[in-house]
């Protein structure tokens, strides 16, 4: 009998599109679910051998891996795997594959990063609510070139940000945690509280770690300069978001262009949608077709070479069980 896959979390019906599903039909029977996992009965997992997890979608714990007694792979789309207990993946000798080959999001979260500071600069908030409701309002914005960018974290996104930056005339300074490894050298450093102090723009592109949670607190928060901007595209942890409801109510921040949230979805009743100066996206940075069609390759690549003995530990996400 072939294998049993399933795709999961699909929402956008791109994956089952995907010519990397294609080629998953081919080595596997494969479904392509577009509810959660949470809905599906028990009975219908008890078979399933693989499945193809989108980013964080589903959450991953020793009570869901139970549900599937029959799992030997979760092909993970993404670098990290902050949803998934290791421990219980490894305990039951599921294999955990990653997708940090992935080039498509190097493009894809910059560009929504510039689209978020671009927009909260403008107003977009305001302006696109009194133009839904049939007014012309008069806003006055500000520039991107000639303003201080301070980047927490440069790595592969946090790089990229910088060089874009620099075409757009922004003076770039970062923060980086020390000895944190991907650190590009050739932006300049200062402290964090220098950089919260003296930034127009403070963009986040940092790795979620116990040591970076709630790095951005009321305390911090309070300190940046009067008039910035906060863009997060990275975790919504990293951010107390209590405190930055506070802080772009009463001050020091003007605005604030959010991707990420501490809990997604984002509570409907959050207070962060109805502030006039925040500009908020449903964590999209990376969901373009090009991510998508690209993850789905990499699974159907880790998928063939899964079942035919020759997957490289260096596709397994650190923790997880080996082969």
């Amino acid at each position: 009998m072939r294998p049993r896959l399933l795709v999961l979390d699909d929402w956008e019906g791109r994956l089952a599109r995907s010519e990397g599903v294609r080629r998953m039909r081919e080595l596997a029977d494969v479904t392509v679910l577009d509810r959660p996992l949470a809905e599906v009965p028990d009975a219908d997992l008890a078979d399933v051998e693989h499945l193809m997890a989108v980013r964080e979608r589903t959450r991953f714990d020793a009570a869901t891996f139970d549900r599937l007694p029959a799992l030997r792979v979760v092909l993970q789309s993404g670098g990290h795997a902050y949803h998934l207990d290791a421990a219980a993946a490894r305990e039951r000798g599921i294999v955990v594959t990653h997708g940090r080959r992935a080039h498509g999001p190097r493009a894809a979260v910059p560009e929504l990063t510039f689209a978020l500071m671009i927009g909260a600069l403008r107003h977009f908030p305001v302006a696109l609510r009194e133009m839904d409701a049939g007014a012309w309002p008069a806003l006055t914005g500000r520039t991107l070139a000639g303003r201080r960018l301070g980047l927490l974290g440069t790595g592969r996104h946090g790089t990229n940000v910088a060089r874009i930056a620099q075409a757009f005339g922004m003076d770039v300074v970062a923060w980086a945690r020390p000895g944190s490894a991907g650190a590009n050298p050739e932006i300049p450093r200062v402290p964090l509280p220098e950089l919260l102090a003296t930034c127009d723009v403070v963009s986040i592109h940092l790795r979620l770690s116990d040591e970076v949670h709630g790095l951005l607190g009321a305390g911090e928060l309070a300190s940046m300069r009067e008039g910035s901007v906060l863009v997060n595209t990275s975790r919504g942890a990293i951010v107390d978001e209590h405190a930055l409801v506070e802080a772009l109510r009463a001050g020091p921040l003007a605005a604030a262009g959010l991707d990420v949230f501490a809990h997604e979805p984002l509570a409907a009743d959050s207070p962060l949608r109805s502030l006039p100066n925040a500009l908020l996206t449903p964590h999209v940075g990376w969901t373009v077709d090009e991510v998508l069609d690209e993850f789905a390759t990499m699974a159907a690549d880790q998928l063939e070479a899964y079942l035919g003995g020759t997957l490289s530990p260096d596709e397994l996400n650190p923790g997880a069980a080996g082969l």
